[in-house]
């Protein structure tokens, strides 16, 4: 198996537990010393425990399924080093029945930590229009 081969089947992988709201599926392969930056406050969560916290609110934020895919998935590798980025797609209601269905860009790094690829940093971000300061939450690729 190629090394872009490893890291789809991470993402085909973690696409199937956001799905399933499965927290431990969701982070498998992540580093215990995980950088995130995230859409939301703060501006970075440190480590697998708060990545986790912030993964588990999320999940139960929802009422019923999560739909989730990653699209133009494009990964960059060297022999130690590899990184990804792509648009995000979520939809789903939330549990006071509000109506989500956004993409957003996010960029993963990884390391390969004793022979297997492990994510070190995740960047997910929305543009925004500069002259209102709105997120633009209802953009398509």
């Amino acid at each position: 198996m190629t090394t872009e081969e490893e890291i789809r089947r991470l993402f085909d992988g973690w696409g199937k537990a956001i799905r399933a709201k499965d927290v431990d599926a969701s982070l498998a392969s992540y580093a215990p010393d995980v950088l995130a930056f995230d859409l939301i406050n703060p501006l970075r969560y440190v480590g697998i425990d708060a990545v986790r916290a912030r993964l588990e609110n999320w999940f139960s934020s929802f009422a019923g399924p999560i739909g989730y895919e990653n699209r133009d998935l494009t990964i960059a590798m060297g022999d130690d080093v590899a990184f990804s980025h792509s648009l995000n797609h979520v939809s789903a209601t939330t549990k006071d029945g509000q109506r989500l269905d956004m993409y957003w860009r996010a960029t993963v790094c990884f390391c390969k930590l004793d022979g297997s690829w492990t994510v070190t940093h995740t960047h997910s971000s929305v543009p925004f229009d500069m002259e209102t300061g709105q997120v633009s939450l209802d953009l398509e690729p």
